[in-house]
């Protein structure tokens, strides 16, 4: 799917650059994903201290009883 974005230049050129990347299109999927595995890191922190963990749990006991 084609898409036109005006895109700053000069920061698609250093993120080619710092990057590595040989095309403006390896710098921009490459940011894209980068960006959607930070949003994704950031909800699981936000689960942090929402789940129940019962200490005393025996994961080994639960193992040999299958």
């Amino acid at each position: 799917m084609a898409t036109n974005l005006a895109i700053d230049d000069t920061l698609i050129e250093s993120a080619r650059l710092l990057g590595h990347h040989r095309t403006k299109r390896e710098a921009v999927t490459r940011a894209l994903e980068e960006y959607i595995l930070r949003l994704k890191q950031q909800e699981i922190v936000g689960e942090f201290g929402t789940v129940e963990y019962e200490s005393d749990y025996d994961y080994k006991k639960q193992r040999n009883a299958a």
